[in-house]
């Protein structure tokens, strides 16, 4: 008996599900984006100064730098840009504020593009992989993804962010620690957080993007030498 056709909204949901799950082979536990040193100098301590600290990672920094790339990814690549693609990859790629920050999105970015490749191909997501000459940055990497599947931009960028914030409360409920159902809240707690910094990375021009966030990039730089260390970044 043959299977019945998806929908088009559950196919795309269920493609985002999977490619921005933990279980998605890019390594994402191995990050904390700067939260391990952010704990150990008991900046991050508790479930609120937990949410802050990642709330403000998303309106302030990575998740609206991302959302940027992932937005402008998925435009350039659908219209056949090979110029325009090109030259946000490398902008992706060089907009880091760390060395480790640069080495935990393009780590991810090129895991991503592997696996995808392999599990979910597609002839636009080969045709752009050879269109970029620079390292591929995770957003970017979600972004072609998503352009080659055809999957709805707010919906592939509100849950690029929740992927991204998911992760780094998990991080947190392992180094502080916190109980499972602490990280749940926190994560509910983000939601709108997610959504508002979705809504301002679909409205905020290239020209204009920018970050404002030292201490989570020093964070990051200290990580890079801090005696215990669990994580990459």
């Amino acid at each position: 008996m043959p299977m019945p056709r998806p929908e088009q909204n559950d196919t795309a949901l269920y493609r985002l599900m999977g490619w921005l799950s933990p279980s998605y082979p890019v390594g994402a536990f191995s990050y904390s984006h700067g939260i391990e040193f952010a704990v150990e100098d008991r900046l991050v301590r508790d479930r609120e100064t937990l949410t802050d600290w990642i709330a403000t990672v998303l309106t302030l920094s990575t998740g609206r730098a991302d959302g940027v790339f992932l937005r402008e990814t998925v435009i350039r690549a659908a219209a056949g840009d090979r110029e325009g693609l090109a030259e946000i990859a490398a902008l992706a790629a060089a907009f880091q504020g760390s060395a480790e920050l640069a080495a935990e999105s393009l780590g991810q970015g090129a895991a991503f593009v592997i696996a995808t490749r392999a599990a979910w191909p597609a002839p636009l997501l080969d045709e752009a992989v050879d269109w970029i000459d620079s390292p591929i940055a995770y957003p970017v990497a979600v972004g072609l993804a998503c352009a080659a599947h055809r999957i709805p931009l707010k919906a592939s960028m509100l849950a690029y962010l929740h992927g991204f914030a998911a992760n780094l409360v998990s991080a947190g409920v392992r180094l502080i620690p916190l109980g499972q159902t602490d990280g749940q809240i926190c994560l509910r707690m983000l939601e709108p957080v997610a959504c508002n910094a979705r809504d301002a990375a679909l409205s905020t021009p290239l020209d204009e993007l920018g970050t404002a966030t030292p201490m989570a990039e020093w964070t990051s730089m200290q990580h890079e030498t801090q005696y215990t260390r669990l994580f990459r970044s």
